[in-house]
């Protein structure tokens, strides 16, 4: 068993500095490294947990807040139509330049931290899930799990939302792992299809998966958890990360 040591970070980026939350093996070492994307509602407990989870399977996993330039540090927003409210507003307020500069600085902190042996995986959950999959625009990121990621189909994150972020999948050179709730309103059979058809245009690598699930089946809490498929999920996360960070892994 590895135990979890919890810390944070106060990163640079050009719109103003961003707490970074590390949890990371207390064992010494040097691990690879995931940036894991929260839901709207910032790191939660339930963000906390899932971050544990990857830690404690060997990875330093660093969890950025993704609305710093608008919220004091440590800010978590209650699941709760006013949390829900106030990080939808953000979600389309916050320029998209800003999203791509955050993930551009975690990686970088990974790349620097004496403790991360420089192989790089993302992880984000529902806007975290198409953050993840910007952020695999960067060279360095070699794995990205996507889970049940909004937006994606209607092109329609940050300020103006008109996201370009299907238009640039081919820019992803690492594998993706995509998750996708077949109950889930925010991304309806037409949108999945959409996603999947232009993956498969740019002839992307990657896995994709269909549950029957809810929007939030992974999130430990609140109705709409599904513990059977939420470990069955992780599993194959956990599997993809071993194979796509391991130094066993020379593909492409």
């Amino acid at each position: 068993m590895i135990i979890v040591d919890g810390e944070h970070v106060d990163l640079t980026t050009p719109y103003g500095p961003m707490r970074t939350h590390i949890l990371r093996p207390a064992a010494p070492g040097k691990y690879p490294g995931i940036l894991l994307y929260s839901e709207i509602f910032q790191v939660t407990a339930p963000i906390r947990r899932t971050a544990a989870m990857l830690a404690g399977h060997g990875y330093i996993v660093a969890i950025p807040e993704i609305y710093h330039e608008f919220e004091a540090p440590g800010e978590v927003f209650k699941y709760d139509q006013a949390g829900s409210d106030r990080g939808n507003a953000l979600k389309t307020t916050k320029e998209l330049a800003s999203y791509d500069a955050d993930s551009r600085a975690v990686i970088d902190h990974l790349l620097t931290r004496s403790d991360c042996n420089g192989k790089i995986g993302v992880m984000g959950i529902c806007i975290g899930g198409h953050l993840a999959f910007r952020a695999s625009f960067n060279p360095e990121v070699l794995g990205t799990v996507c889970f049940y990621a909004t937006d994606l189909h209607k092109a329609s994150l940050g300020a103006g939302m008109k996201d370009d972020s299907l238009a640039r999948a081919a820019d992803i050179k690492g594998e993706l792992f995509m998750v996708w709730g077949r109950q889930d309103p925010h991304v309806p059979l037409d949108g999945r299809l959409k996603v999947q058809a232009r993956l498969n245009e740019v002839e992307a690598r990657m896995s994709w998966i269909e549950v029957n699930g809810a929007h939030a089946f992974l999130r430990d809490e609140g109705l709409r958890y599904d513990p059977d498929l939420a470990h069955s999920i992780m599993t194959l996360v956990f599997n993809f990360f071993h194979r796509r960070l391991s130094d066993g892994d020379h593909h492409a």
